[in-house]
């Protein structure tokens, strides 16, 4: 058994080290600030800059979890709180179900319906794009995160105990009231966990948001305009185009970027779970 948690804990001690240890050769070229600072990508003339990619990849999560953080709340206190045990048992099969569906079938939705509806909303504005957009990969990142977070949300405030709700309702509080002041704050926690999860999970999807959110290389200065996320920037190009000096090392310099990201996001929740604990 121990053998088992040092080999668990063990792995992303090594993805990390392969990570940093790929990078070198161009971190020993090009200064830290050059690289996440810099917005020119031309790897013919040694440009690296990093920037564009990194802000799209944080756009694209952030409207992602826009839209799904409220919705997955929604829902989870609809289906445990007010909706019939016959509805939620019809909608776990379907939340699992989508769970199950292959990225790259979600990218062509996106291509078929979430692009073309995109279009049509930015020309309410009149304001003429292909549609392949951050707005495009935010709202197909979403649908994809939804019954992730779902899921993790439904189990948490299932565990809540029933002592809690019906103590808050004996002195006269409503149910909404319940709800807010009592289950939420009780499941705090488990509910940042969950939203964190899903913003990690977020961050590295790559088939479905490559499909749709444009890849183009710029600081998008809209949601209209296209984007290139760092999982995009690796998948499109990590196997081609290796001839060129410092390649292969700047792609896993972008893998070191988005896994210290994900590391970081993952200790900022864990530091809100803890101070929620505390002052709860």
């Amino acid at each position: 058994m121990a053998a088992g948690l040092f080999f668990v804990l063990m792995i992303p001690l090594a993805i990390g080290l392969g990570l940093v240890l790929k990078s070198l050769p161009i971190l020993k070229i090009l200064a830290l600030p050059e690289l996440l600072g810099g917005s020119i990508w031309k790897p013919l003339s040694g440009q690296f800059g990093f920037k564009p990619f990194i802000l799209s990849s944080v756009y694209v999560t952030l409207i992602s979890f826009l839209i799904a953080g409220p919705v997955c709340l929604l829902s989870a206190i609809y289906l445990t709180q007010y909706a019939s045990r016959r509805l939620l048992s019809l909608m776990q099969p379907v939340i699992d179900i989508l769970a199950g569906i292959p990225s790259v079938v979600y990218g062509v939705w996106g291509v078929l319906v979430i692009v073309p509806f995109v279009i049509r909303l930015a020309e309410l504005r009149e304001v003429a794009i292909s549609g392949y957009c951050l707005l495009s990969g935010g709202i197909v990142l979403a649908v994809m995160s939804i019954p992730f977070i779902l899921n993790i949300l439904i189990e948490v405030i299932q565990a809540i105990p029933i002592e809690l709700k019906e103590a808050s309702l004996s002195v006269g509080a409503s149910y909404w009231e319940t709800i807010k002041w009592v289950l939420l704050r009780a499941g705090f926690s488990g509910i940042m966990a969950a939203f964190g999860l899903g913003i990690s999970k977020a961050l590295g999807e790559t088939i479905a948001v490559l499909m749709v959110v444009g890849n183009v290389v710029q600081i998008p200065q809209s949601l209209f305009e296209a984007g290139y996320p760092l999982p995009a920037l690796i998948a499109n190009n990590y196997g081609e185009m290796m001839s060129i000096p410092l390649y292969d090392s700047a792609l896993m310099f972008g893998a070191l970027i988005l896994f210290v990201i994900i590391v970081l996001f993952n200790g900022l929740a864990r530091l809100a779970i803890n101070h929620g604990e505390r002052y709860r």
